[in-house]
């Protein structure tokens, strides 16, 4: 039986960064995945590294660490995941819109995000191809962007790199517990003896804590993304309408969308968002990529003439207050969560990471990170 510190389930851009922060702290860890790295939320992300979504508050305050923290494993491990700090804009096309975007903007400068307010002739130097109704927004340079799927591929090689094992093709079929503490995980070929287990598996992340024989309440919230054909230098920023915040934020289970459109390095132009709560129900509605191609438009009408290439879907895990599940489990010992960061876990994966390495290691952490805590669900699932 293999007795390795620490297991880390998940090998998407979460669980990465945790596995790489708790094998620099000297720990030996295993990462395993029932698929291939970066095979479930991670491998549908867009790469947002954002503050500019965050209202005050934790998320806030973890979205600021994180940005920064993001460029320094890039300079520990090598920058070779199309890390970009391209900054956002956010837009807002009626007077009320800019007055809540103003006054959101106004409530972060004070937070320690820089934001800039722009007026038409500023906007449209930032960004010539926006549509020339649209005369207002704020400005965010801290906001980035990176490829997840090669961000979570460099942070698990330099995992190895440091004796770390990273095993793919390896679900997790039960975690065994002594005295209301992790003792073993089995997977179908290997068990694995451990009094630490990080649940870093997504819109999965229930099922990992109920198999532990813990409770957390993590739902998928499905969304789709279009990719265009590489067209260089149209889109310079991440631009979304100012209603994008206030769709993350909300409870609805209708389809929500709004207009997000941004360029990567390699041309594509990726464009969402939409939000929607209809469980793991994968196909492909067109109706909903209609929307989304109409809106890109709306932001950027030049858009009409290029062409899409491909579209995409995936499942963002979200917790029933909209706040991410960071620490130790509230019933079993030695089984933390890092999970429910619904579409910002791309961009909060290293603050997450952080937090986590520091409360196995029990270390001071950056933050007060009691918002986040799993122990928040304990009332919930009494009987």
């Amino acid at each position: 039986m293999k007795q390795p510190d620490a297991i880390v389930i998940g090998a998407g851009v979460v669980g990465s960064a945790c596995a790489l922060g708790l094998a620099k702290a000297g720990l030996k860890v295993v990462v395993l995945d029932r698929g291939p790295v970066s095979g479930g939320t991670t491998g549908a992300g867009e790469g947002n590294i954002l503050v500019s979504d965050k209202e005050p508050g934790p998320e806030l305050t973890l979205a600021i660490r994180s940005r920064n923290a993001w460029f320094e494993i890039a300079d520990e491990i090598g920058a070779g995941f199309e890390l970009e700090a391209k900054g956002g804009i956010v837009v807002a096309r009626t007077q009320v819109g800019a007055t809540a975007l103003s006054h959101l903007a106004k409530r972060q400068q004070r937070a320690g995000v820089q934001a800039h307010e722009l007026d038409r002739s500023a906007l449209h130097q930032l960004e010539p191809y926006l549509d020339p109704s649209i005369d207002f927004g704020f400005h965010y340079p801290a906001d980035a962007q990176c490829q997840p799927m090669l961000s979570a591929a460099q942070m698990l090689k330099a995992l190895r790199s440091m004796g770390g094992e990273v095993i793919t093709g390896a679900a997790v079929r039960a975690i065994h517990t002594k005295d209301s503490a992790i003792s073993q995980v089995v997977t179908e070929k290997e068990k694995y003896s451990t009094e630490i287990v990080i649940n870093a598996t997504g819109t999965w992340a229930g099922e990992i804590a109920q198999m532990a024989g813990s409770y957390l309440p993590i739902a998928p919230r499905r969304g789709f993304i279009l990719v265009s054909a590489p067209a260089p230098n149209l889109i310079r920023h991440k631009v979304y309408d100012a209603d994008y915040v206030a769709n993350v934020a909300s409870d609805s289970t209708d389809l929500q969308s709004s207009a997000v459109v941004e360029g990567t390095k390699s041309g594509t132009i990726l464009i969402g968002a939409s939000r929607e709560r209809v469980g793991f129900k994968s196909d492909f509605d067109v109706s909903i990529l209609r929307i989304l191609a109409r809106q890109a438009i709306s932001l950027f009408p030049i858009l009409a003439s290029v062409q899409l290439m491909r579209a995409y879907r995936g499942f963002r895990p979200f917790a029933p207050d909209h706040l991410p599940v960071i620490g130790e489990d509230g019933k079993i010992k030695g089984l933390w969560h890092a999970a429910g960061h619904e579409g910002a876990g791309i961009g909060l994966a290293p603050a997450t990471a952080e937090i986590i390495v520091g409360q196995v290691l029990a270390r001071e952490v950056f933050m007060d990170a009691s918002p986040f805590s799993p122990r928040r669900f304990i009332q919930e699932s009494a009987p």
